[in-house]
């Protein structure tokens, strides 16, 4: 029996069920909080909300208070078998057997059998069994609820009906039932579809996390390389440096050692002479020491001379020699830049609209080269008339590179330009003028150009691959040869007022834009 009369205490008096999430109210009694919610809702904008049970009016929505406690009770009711629940079938006087409904107007429990009788009439009204009959009674006439006053959202009886609530609008208890139904039906689609979407969030955020962490896993291995390859270069130089210093050192050495070893002779022989004279000077006979040949002047100027120019033969450590070794220091920092964090190179093709007509662009537009046919194109304010050609895209802003393979040709010319650059006339060719920037090969000499000033570059530099880097905002043009290792040629300073288009010139042979990545 305490089965049982743990049953009864553990119903829902909304839903008539055993309480699913229960929660109580300032004035102590519990609800299924779904339940619950639905009541408050009707009640939205009466000015009042009040308990189903006792009538405890509060002019704000109350808070719900998870009752944990009640909670477990029911979580624990809900999993003994409906036999051990203390519960038979009232009919079933000769042997117990457990009850499958409730009769509320019978006021009886039914087993399977019983209850097909009961089910033959609408007044018998069954529900889930259960021995808190007092629950489905009213509280106030003993009588069956049957009814449901939407406005005070409360289970009422027939008299009830008749009475207070007379003038209220009221509702069958299965057809307002299932019409929360319906309500709480929609409500959960509604939680499903937000739980679907909040899945569908979660989903995407873990997919931007692990991108997010296989780019810096990319990242992290570029910047180690790159690092790698830094200190690998450093100490390359710094032997370089090391064994030029030891060079210089051991041949300055020598050539001291040298020296000395001759003045040390040098001095021998004038202690000796000195020593004679010494001795001539001591003498007391006049005749030995007239017939002692003159030994002349021992330091005349030639000697001194010649001994100067030897001390100043010897020469010492070349440190601007050393320096200019140490140059390649220069060239491995400015190497360092941000172009480690650019994934990919930019795709550059080359708009026709723009080439010369004796420069030949392929099909794919990636290929220039040049042609000793007259391309017969028309002509337009576009059109260059030499033989150049500039990339369809633009660049105005960020950080980019494009490359290319130079090999075929052993005169050309690239670098970028602005829009506005003149497509006629020496004024036209890029570099000379303060709109390009270039560098250039004509046969085996490299040149960077700006504004018809010409800088050369050294001639030991493989140039078959061609990198150029642009950093819009910073105001920086750089020129990389892709050898192994990648070698910093040169970088132009500028405040660019325009768009830049990639801009090339071929005299002699083909360059192909590279699709190729390396990285830095």
């Amino acid at each position: 029996m305490a089965s049982a009369n743990l049953r009864q205490e553990v119903d829902c008096s909304i839903c008539l069920n055993i309480y699913t999430d229960p929660v109580t109210l300032r004035c102590g009694h519990n609800f299924c909080r779904v339940c619950i919610d639905c009541v408050l809702d009707t009640q939205e904008g009466s000015g009042v909300y009040t308990c189903p049970e006792c009538r405890a009016e509060c002019q704000d929505r109350p808070v719900l208070e998870k009752n944990r406690k009640l909670c477990n009770i029911a979580e624990h009711v809900r999993s003994i078998p409906q036999e051990e629940t203390g519960i038979f079938c009232n009919y079933c006087v000769h042997s117990p057997v457990p009850a499958f409904k409730t009769c509320l107007k019978c006021e009886a429990s039914l087993c399977d059998i019983h209850c097909k009788t009961h089910k033959k009439s609408a007044e018998h009204v069954l529900v889930d069994p259960t021995t808190s009959l007092k629950k489905r009674k009213c509280s106030v006439h003993k009588k069956i609820l049957e009814y449901y006053c939407t406005e005070d959202a409360a289970c009422i009886c027939v008299y009830c009906s008749a009475g207070e609530h007379r003038s209220h609008r009221v509702e069958m208890l299965g057809e307002a039932s299932e019409k929360k139904k319906e309500k709480l039906r929609n409500v959960l689609q509604k939680l499903t579809t937000k739980r679907e979407e909040t899945q569908k969030r979660v989903q995407s955020l873990q997919k931007r996390r692990r991108d997010n962490q296989e780019k810096a896993a990319g990242v992290t291995e570029t910047v180690t390389a790159l690092f790698r390859d830094i200190r690998r270069q450093l100490e390359d130089l710094e032997k370089r440096v090391l064994s030029e210093i030891s060079s210089q050192e051991l041949s300055v050495s020598l050539s001291v050692s040298d020296l000395i070893q001759q003045l040390e002779i040098k001095k021998d022989e004038l202690s000796r002479k000195m020593s004679h004279i010494e001795e001539l000077c001591n003498m007391s006979d006049p005749v030995t020491v007239l017939q002692e040949p003159d030994t002349g002047d021992l330091c005349d100027t030639e000697d001194r001379e010649r001994h100067d120019d030897q001390v100043h033969g010897v020469g010492d450590l070349d440190v601007g020699l050393i320096s200019g070794k140490l140059h390649t220091l220069s060239d491995i920092i400015t190497g360092i830049n941000v172009w480690v964090y650019v994934q990919e190179a930019t795709d550059i093709l080359l708009k026709v609209n723009t080439a010369g007509n004796y420069i030949h662009i392929s099909g794919d537009r990636k290929t220039a080269s040049r042609s000793h046919i007259n391309q017969n194109r028309s002509e337009t304010p576009e059109r260059f008339q030499y033989n150049q050609v500039i990339s369809t895209r633009r660049f105005s802003s960020g950080r980019h590179y494009w490359e290319m393979d130079v090999s075929k040709s052993v005169s050309w010319r690239v670098g970028m330009c602005y829009p506005s650059i003149d497509r006629r006339g020496d004024q036209s060719l890029i570099g000379y003028n303060n709109k390009s920037w270039c560098l250039d090969r004509n046969d085996n000499v490299y040149s960077v150009i700006h504004d018809s000033e010409v800088t050369q570059l050294p001639d030991n530099i493989p140039y078959d691959r061609m990198r150029i880097c642009l950093d819009y905002e910073a105001g920086q043009m750089s020129f990389y040869s892709l050898c192994d290792p990648i070698r910093h040629l040169h970088t132009f300073t500028a405040t660019f007022t325009e768009p830049l288009h990639a801009a090339l010139c071929v005299w002699r042979g083909c360059i192909k834009i590279s699709v190729e990545n390396q990285e830095l």
